[in-house]
């Protein structure tokens, strides 16, 4: 799992999930750029990570316009040279339910997350394409994003959007060599702890005491240390053939997760009314429902 000579970025990596990425692409050889919108948190990365004897610099700005993606694309051509891996993990919250949401708190999370992947993602590929060499988009999706979360809507909804954004991305790159994934992370952080039950598992993993099995694999939860191995593995040449697809890690859990799909169909010669909808509903697709929202189970 090695990554000498090559360059990453990994926007949102001054803390959390996303300084442990930089972390471990940098343990593993690659160069990073660590992007934050505070830039005592980015240079703090970058020390933590020149210490340990890794090669790293910052761009400092806030993700989501076109400026700011090609910023983190110049900080890492004029540090180091080159690019080959985009890490898309910058991210915000803005919870509150339907009726209770402005439109600043959807426009700023779906503004960070889902329109900063994609000014991100596409000066990347533009990047890639002028080097010739392919490379690697790793998006970073979320489980709210493929089961739904309570108070989620804005966060929900781009998630689901950065999906999409792998399936499709992976077919219109193929051919240049760049694979296209989303990382569905989950970790014990203060998101988390939002969740009624959950509060002390992650004040626990905060204090650093060992979390019981139940929560590393019955939830499938830890820190986000142990997310980021999923980062390295699909930034190397290990992981060449794999894209387009959504792969979650947490804890002890590695899932490979299912793409939307038609369940059951049924038809009708000369098309459907309402009230043969109606007829047929509960018999044939009444038992076959979909389940949705996050469980901790």
């Amino acid at each position: 799992m090695r990554l000498e000579n090559k360059v990453a970025v990994v926007t949102g990596s001054g803390q959390g999930l996303g300084l442990a990425t930089a972390k471990a692409l940098a343990q593993a050889g690659a160069a990073v750029v660590v992007n934050d919108i505070s830039e005592a948190h980015a240079t703090a990365a970058v020390q933590a990570i020149t210490a340990a004897g890794g090669k790293a610099t910052t761009a400092v700005a806030p993700i989501g316009s076109s400026e700011a993606a090609d910023l983190c694309i110049e900080r890492a051509v004029s540090a180091f040279g080159r690019l080959d891996i985009m890490v898309t993990n910058a991210g915000i919250l803005r919870d509150k339910v339907l009726w209770n949401m402005s439109d600043d708190d959807f426009d700023n999370v779906i503004t960070t997350h889902l329109r900063g992947t994609f000014t991100c993602a596409r000066a990347a590929v533009r990047q890639f394409r002028a080097q010739g060499e392919g490379g690697r988009l790793l998006l970073v999706s979320s489980l709210a994003g493929q089961r739904g979360n309570f108070g989620q809507g804005n966060y929900a909804a781009a998630k689901a959007g950065i999906a999409a954004f792998a399936r499709t991305w992976a077919l219109e790159c193929a051919r240049m060599n760049v694979t296209v994934n989303a990382v569905l992370p989950t970790a014990l952080t203060q998101m988390v702890a939002t969740i009624p039950g959950m509060q002390d598992y992650v004040a626990a993993a905060q204090r650093g005491d060992p979390l019981p099995q139940k929560v590393r694999m019955g939830m499938g939860l830890g820190l986000a240390e142990d997310v980021a191995p999923l980062f390295v593995f699909l930034a190397s040449q290990a992981a060449q053939h794999i894209t387009g697809q959504c792969i979650g890690l947490g804890g002890d859990k590695l899932a490979l997760w299912s793409h939307p799909d038609e369940k059951h169909i049924a038809f009708k010669e000369g098309g459907w009314s309402a009230e043969t909808i109606a007829e047929m509903w509960d018999s044939t697709f009444g038992r076959r429902h979909e389940s949705y929202g996050i469980t901790m189970a």
